[in-house]
């Protein structure tokens, strides 16, 4: 099975993100899902950019919803060169076997001049893979 693959470039940022499901670390009996997701964020673009802060939407396939926000990414503000790129990795946890995640991180230009960069929607399921990416 293909692990399922989602990007979206926004003003030179690609970002690209890997969801995975970890039955090791869930209870669905205690209503608790467990998902990894792998982030790549690439400069492809002309200019450098600060990511400054983070805004992700997760949304439960039984109509729970969170907004998580704050700044930088796992405790990081990296500074992307153009060529440069930024990975990491988190999880959050559902209360059911199925939702999605997305959001926008906010960078800000040399000159200062901010922008929003889209992180795209992907899905969290029960039946993804749970071997590890690479």
């Amino acid at each position: 099975m293909s692990r399922p693959f989602f990007y979206r470039e926004t003003e030179g940022i690609r970002i690209s993100v890997r969801p995975v499901y970890l039955p090791d670390r869930s209870h669905p009996v205690q209503q608790q899902f467990v998902f990894a997701y792998y982030v790549r964020i690439e400069n492809v673009g002309p200019l450098a950019a600060h990511l400054l802060t983070r805004r992700w939407l997760i949304h439960d396939s039984i109509g729970v919803e969170t907004v998580v926000e704050g700044e930088g990414v796992v405790g990081q503000q990296p500074h992307l060169d153009p060529g440069e790129v930024h990975e990491y990795q988190s999880f959050c946890v559902l209360k059911s076997p199925g939702g999605y995640m997305e959001g926008q991180y906010l960078f800000v230009r040399p000159d200062g001049t901010g922008f929003a960069a889209d992180i795209p929607r992907f899905t969290l399921e029960a039946n993804q893979s749970a071997e590890p990416l690479h």
